[in-house]
């Protein structure tokens, strides 16, 4: 038996041994700088991150915590002064609880198979054909792709989020630059419950027993018009931000090696196989973003009801549709603006559209209490606007931070809010100019 002796490898040697090894050097960081890592596109390596950063540090009592405390006080204080602080307590709870009930369930019901369905059109190429078909439309109106086109038809069917089941869709995400992809929240939430709010304006009646269609789709159209102009001035915005190129896609998602206007990546398996992974991909995907959502919905909604719902008939009790009223007296205050913008009659008017800044399906409710009380009274030009504010808001105040925030996009929240408040505004004065037109021309 033969011996072997082994030096010992002392300190140096291990140096030596890191110096010569391109590969360790290669991937191993300096001490005491971050790690630099490379974001790589189809094209080309465009940019670096730096992943190891430092946190933003500021004094642990400092200025900002004093003005949030007094905020938070003023508020409850406010709220508990005129409703009492237990029913108002009592009131947000009740509220939330309520829209999780009977909103949330109902939105994660549509995500989940709006998601299934999302995944069936992208795996047998029907996303590929609309983007084919609606790209001459689409591009030159609101600077889109075609694949747009299923964004819109999916959020008219359903709701808002209906649009997140095909952004979070890869196959459908390559369609799009990182810009577009933040629009996509504007214009699905333009057409969110369109279907529901056109048929239901619709069934509404004259004192003569005729329907209000043509107002409804001048309603529609001025909701058309006006959404062209702010997915263009939100693309001005967002291209400014993420830059011209940069993919929607990011990560090794984005390495692809085909060009995806001629082919499209499919799963393995006959067709049967296919439908359904397709089928329970979507839908998991789809309950993962419905899950998302509650935050957003529960906490902006309840805050926009409270403040729109006023004092019951027997007093406050803590229960549900209690609130300040604030948003109401403010109607009353604009009153004569909104009689010249929006043709509104009286001031219970504007409570449909700002009840429409939360929900659209509880905006249609107001109006069949308005009616059914006889405090509101439809005409040719209350119809059009109601149809056009109701439509292009669609509660987006509840859904709006939760969809960025679903998009990875959080900082763009602030812009996407503010486009789409005036959007719905000149939706709706734009509604009532062309009524007007038309019953002075008739």
């Amino acid at each position: 038996m033969n011996d072997f002796s082994i030096p010992p490898v002392g300190v140096d040697d291990t140096k030596n041994t890191k110096e010569s090894n391109t590969i360790l050097n290669k991937t191993e960081a300096p001490e005491r700088e971050p790690l630099l890592v490379k974001e790589q596109t189809n094209s080309c390596l465009t940019s670096a991150k730096i992943v190891n950063q430092e946190p933003l540090l500021k004094k642990a009592v400092s200025l900002e915590g004093f003005i949030c405390l007094l905020l938070v006080v003023a508020c409850l204080a406010a709220f508990g002064f005129i409703m009492g602080f237990s029913n108002a307590i009592n009131s947000m709870f009740n509220t939330a609880y309520n829209l999780l009930t009977e909103t949330v369930w109902y939105l994660l019901a549509i995500i989940v198979i709006m998601g299934a369905l999302a995944e069936i059109l992208s795996e047998f190429g029907v996303i590929s054909i609309a983007n084919k078909i609606f790209a001459p439309l689409m591009k030159p109106l609101f600077g889109m792709p075609g694949a747009t086109s299923m964004a819109i038809l999916s959020s008219f069917l359903s709701d808002n989020p209906a649009v997140l089941t095909l952004a979070e869709n890869n196959g459908y995400r390559r369609y799009f630059k990182k810009y577009q992809l933040a629009t996509l929240t504007n214009i699905g939430t333009t057409y969110g419950m369109g279907l529901i709010v056109l048929v239901t304006m619709m069934s509404f009646k004259t004192s003569s027993g005729d329907n209000f269609v043509w107002p409804v789709f001048v309603g529609f159209f001025a909701v058309f018009i006006t959404s062209i102009i702010i997915s263009r001035l939100m693309l001005s915005v967002t291209k400014k931000h993420y830059g011209a190129d940069t993919q929607a896609v990011e990560g090794e998602a984005a390495e692809v090696s085909y060009d995806i206007e001629r082919f499209r990546e499919v799963r393995q398996g006959n067709f049967l196989s296919r439908m359904i992974s397709a089928l329970l991909d979507g839908g998991q995907r789809g309950v993962k973003l419905g899950l998302g959502i509650i935050p957003g919905v529960l906490i902006i909604a309840t805050l926009v009801l409270m403040l729109s719902n006023g004092k019951p008939i027997d007093d406050y009790t803590g229960g549900i549709n209690e609130g300040i009223g604030f948003i109401p007296l403010l109607g009353d205050w604009m009153a004569p603006a909104l009689k010249f913008l929006f043709g509104f009659e009286s001031s219970t008017s504007i409570a449909v559209p700002l009840t429409a800044l939360g929900s659209a399906g509880a905006a249609l409710g107001v109006i069949e209490k308005g009616l059914t009380t006889g405090k509101l009274f439809l005409t040719p030009n209350n119809v059009a606007v109601f149809t056009a504010m109701c439509m292009f808001w669609s509660g987006y105040l509840s859904t709006h931070v939760s969809m960025m925030d679903s998009l990875k996009m959080r900082e763009m929240t602030g812009w996407a809010i503010l486009f789409h408040t005036i959007g719905g505004i000149v939706a709706g004065i734009l509604a009532n100019a062309m009524v007007s037109l038309i019953l002075l021309m008739l």
